[in-house]
């Protein structure tokens, strides 16, 4: 395999597009943070410890799920299960990859380098959640809540109510899609004895417990929008995304996932970035609250 050919199996591997998720909202932490644009340095210190969390989280969950994915239909496909990436190779990646969460949170400030084994044991909590608990889908909204948290703290090197808010929709926005993005392998993590939500509730409840953590992320962001002291550009972004969380619900609504890809990845992906837009015209038009 080429060079270019290993790099685009890792990227693949570590569904590097889907960082689109959590980084438009680690930016709208940072933005809100400084009241303005971060500095060049920060604003990379807090990149490169966002890529260097999510590469390591997810090399982590293909290396523990390995055996568990060449079972499982869906996924027999990936890196490891097919072949294509040896263990240790991503045992190594891994590594160099929490080294550099560590080393750019360090180069942040102190808190970020005190906070970021907690980071790091909710990223590899999350790995082995499905064996014992429902709740994992909770866990990997907790994992990307860091993403918000991380880089208010990266900008103002303490943690306050806003970031808290910010990261709480977050959490509450990623279990709910990641609750629909579990319905596809419902059946295969009944039988394999696997723990989720859709097996716990069924496609039903699944749905509506993911609409109701939808309207409470909305209402969070409501929150934050109150206590910042926001004007109508985030407003207008809050409004926005609840309009593309209405469409991805009725998308979905019959339990039908055959336009799965589009509620789970074009619809969340607009989110991420429309808030991100909002709270740059909020910042740069309006003046950005108090």
């Amino acid at each position: 395999m080429t060079l270019f050919g290993r790099i685009s199996v890792f990227l693949e591997m570590i569904k590097f597009s889907h960082t689109l998720f959590a980084l438009p909202f680690a930016f709208t932490g940072a933005l809100l943070a400084a009241r303005g644009l971060p500095s060049a340095a920060q604003s990379l210190w807090i990149l490169l410890a966002m890529v260097g969390a999510r590469s390591a989280a997810m090399g982590l969950n293909r290396l523990v799920d390995a055996d568990i994915d060449a079972q499982n239909p869906r996924t027999v496909s990936r890196a490891i299960p097919a072949g294509l990436i040896s263990k240790g190779n991503v045992g190594v990646f891994i590594t160099l990859s929490i080294l550099l969460l560590l080393y750019a949170a360090y180069r942040l400030n102190p808190l970020c380098l005190k906070l970021s084994p907690v980071a790091l044991f909710f990223l590899a909590l999350y790995s082995y959640c499905k064996r014992f608990t429902a709740f994992a889908h909770i866990v990997l909204g907790i994992c990307l809540s860091a993403a918000p948290v991380g880089a208010w703290i990266a900008i103002r090197g303490e943690v306050s109510l806003p970031p808290i808010i910010l990261g709480a929709a977050v959490l509450f926005w990623v279990a709910g899609f990641d609750i629909l993005y579990a319905l596809q392998d419902l059946e295969f993590d009944r039988q394999a004895g696997l723990h989720s939500i859709p097996v716990t509730l069924g496609v039903k409840g699944s749905l509506w417990l993911s609409r109701s953590f939808s309207a409470v992320m909305i209402l969070l962001l409501l929150w934050l929008y109150v206590t910042l002291g926001l004007g109508v550009p985030f407003l207008c972004g809050i409004g926005a995304a609840a309009l593309l969380l209405l469409y991805e619900h009725l998308l979905l609504k019959d339990g039908d996932l055959a336009k799965l890809d589009l509620a789970f990845f074009t619809m969340n992906g607009y989110v991420s970035i429309i808030i991100l837009i909002a709270t740059c015209a909020e910042i740069f038009v309006s003046g950005g609250g108090r």
